[in-house]
């Protein structure tokens, strides 16, 4: 997933149970993100949005989505590079529990990535 710097990222991951009954503990490389709401069965974006905590929910970098329910995050897309997303169940990022997300540069010096150095290896 492509997003332009400084995007405000509101993201549902819902447990559907079909595979197992595990929970999904999900992480975030390169940021930390609120957990603003969560709950059990599946999610309704009619009515659990006015149930967040958008005063002060707890800051991770991980959650356990649990087994049969869902979470949802939000955080800023505010460090530029390729950041990867994943459950910490090994065998569950085979079967495809995992993503990245690209964050492009920002318009400042400081909000794009140092070029490589120039001795930096070559593959």
């Amino acid at each position: 997933m492509v997003l332009p710097f400084n995007t405000s990222v509101e993201l549902v991951l819902q447990d559907t149970s079909i595979l197992g009954v595990e929970s999904h503990p999900l992480h975030l490389h390169g940021f930390n993100f609120f957990v603003v709401g969560q709950g059990f069965g599946n999610y309704d974006p009619n009515k659990d949005p006015k149930n967040f905590n958008l005063v002060d929910p707890i800051e991770r970098n991980t959650v356990g989505v649990p087994t049969g329910g869902w979470v949802a995050l939000r955080f800023l897309a505010d460090n530029p590079g390729v950041w990867f997303m994943h459950c910490h169940l090994e065998v569950h990022t085979s079967w495809g529990l995992k993503m990245a997300w690209l964050v492009l540069h920002g318009k400042l010096p400081n909000q794009k990535l140092l070029p490589p150095p120039a001795d930096l290896p070559k593959c």
